[in-house]
């Protein structure tokens, strides 16, 4: 959890405020970043130009909610903005293709068991645990928000 000093320091522009809040966040909004990105390159790029566009937002933050979901979204949205002004939202050719064009059967055949292996075991515990819950288990996201002691929301992310 951030402090409320350290996010009211940064309204004010404080530089070491700003650092300390970097430091916090860069490796949770790289990964952010990652997963929206071609490659690290891109991503280091969506990472700057996230936490100048963060530092410009912060006097917008009301101190509703959670201050990271809040940083997510501001870098989200930033993201999605700059693949919209260049047109980058699909990959060339891809807006072509509709549903009837993929099947679940020619997904699975393209992921080994070990391939789907290393991805959950890359999950975060509790990313996992919803995970397994849902795609083994077969509980639903209301029941496993009530287990879990969390949303459903919070369980279908």
């Amino acid at each position: 959890m951030v402090p409320d000093e350290l996010i009211k320091a940064c309204q004010k522009g404080k530089t070491e405020a700003q650092g300390e809040l970097y430091r916090l966040f860069y490796r949770k909004m790289y990964g952010v970043c990652l997963y929206y990105s071609k490659d690290e390159t891109e991503a280091m790029d969506h990472l700057q130009d996230g936490f100048i566009h963060l530092f410009q937002k912060i006097k917008k933050y009301s101190f509703q909610g959670s201050f990271e979901g809040w940083t997510r979204r501001v870098f989200v949205n930033l993201i999605l903005q700059k693949y919209r002004s260049r047109k980058l939202l699909y990959p060339t050719g891809l807006e072509t293709l509709s549903a009837e064009d993929f099947s679940y059967e020619s997904i699975i055949e393209d992921i080994t068991a070990a391939d789907l292996l290393e991805i959950v075991r890359e999950l975060s515990p509790q990313y996992r645990l919803v995970f397994n819950l849902f795609a083994i288990e077969g509980f639903s996201h209301k029941e496993i928000a009530e287990k879990l002691n969390i949303t459903e929301g919070t369980s279908k992310s």
